[in-house]
């Protein structure tokens, strides 16, 4: 594979980066809330959001990510606010047993990863490590 090459690179790093995510919903599977909504928990970890901010986080249309936040909240794991600014401005925020659950998701993906590349050689984990911050400018653009 030539790096000199943008448009395969793309498909490869495209093809790798699903299977990679497969991988990680694997660890939730049988669990009463999906991928997509530990993701949207996560949305929600450092403060409340928008609904409206949580739909284009997520690419979503408003009306599903409302699907979404309500399944959440009859589960128990958020909770609906107002936004101090805006009264009319509803709001969306984790709970108690929301963090606790998005903690041991995260907890068991890590876990799980881990395992995985502890199956790597030495030489595989370093070149992980050092496409890291190549990837990460990508998620930034």
């Amino acid at each position: 594979m030539s790096a000199d090459d943008p448009g395969r690179l793309a498909e490869s790093l495209s093809r790798e980066l699903r299977h990679l995510v497969m991988l990680l919903r694997r660890t939730t599977a049988g669990q009463p809330v999906t991928s997509q909504q530990y993701s949207v928990l996560g949305s929600l970890e450092g403060r409340p959001r928008r609904m409206t901010e949580l739909a284009e986080e997520h690419g979503v249309q408003l009306p599903t990510m409302t699907v979404q936040i309500n399944r959440l909240e009859e589960a128990g794991l958020v909770a609906r606010g107002s936004d101090a600014s805006d009264a009319r401005v509803r709001t969306v925020e984790l709970t108690g047993e929301g963090k606790t659950r998005l903690r041991a998701v995260r907890q068991a993906r890590l876990a799980y990863l881990a395992r995985r590349l502890d199956a790597l050689t030495p030489e595989e984990r370093e070149a992980i490590a050092v496409a890291l911050p190549a990837l990460a400018k990508l998620g930034r653009a």
